[in-house]
């Protein structure tokens, strides 16, 4: 990354940390593939069905979309509105993301948050697994990346929050498209 230099240390581990975790979940989606086409040659080739492999694809899935959506809102892959946007100056839209942040991800994601609290620390109360017979004994694991997800995109919305400011001020230039490139490679 260009900019990593003049970044504030903070703002540089909380991408430094999004990025890691990024790049590890995206490997789910591999292993997810692979499963699902074993699920799929087990059951119509030698007629076996497995619910634990049909449920890790569960499992995996809501990892990748709950655990990377920070990831995504870091590289701005999230959906926006682009016909305002898309020809807006650096400075309009580095306002236009620190407000969106400001007063929509942070307070959905905070609601987010205290209202899954309860719903997640009931399902720890009881361990609370599969429905099915022989299914992944483990539903409490997959319901806590709920409040997990929230936690993660609140941190990463910190730091849209540090960088917008940071842009407005001109005390950090903004990415061009050709970091954002050299930074999936």
């Amino acid at each position: 990354m260009k900019h990593a230099s003049s970044m504030p240390a903070p703002l540089a581990w909380i991408d430094s940390i999004t990025e890691r975790l990024g790049r590890a979940v995206a490997w789910l989606v591999l292993v997810m593939m692979l499963i699902q086409f074993l699920v799929v040659v087990l059951r119509y080739a030698f007629n076996v069905n497995s619910i634990p492999m049909q449920e890790s694809i569960m499992y995996m899935h809501a990892t990748v979309f709950l655990l990377a959506a920070s990831y995504t809102l870091k590289h701005e892959g999230h959906v926006r509105v682009d016909i305002f946007y898309r020809a807006a100056s650096v400075r309009r839209k580095a306002w236009t993301d620190l407000l969106g942040t400001l007063l929509l991800l942070i307070p959905f994601m905070s609601f987010i948050l205290v209202s899954s609290w309860g719903y997640v620390a009931r399902s720890w109360a009881i361990l609370e697994g599969s429905p099915e017979t022989g299914g992944i004994p483990a539903i409490f694991l997959l319901k806590t990346l709920i409040p997990a997800f929230a936690i993660l995109m609140i941190v990463q919305g910190v730091a849209e929050i540090i960088r917008n400011a940071l842009i407005i001020s001109g005390r950090l230039a903004p990415p061009s498209d050709s970091d954002h490139a050299e930074e999936l490679l």
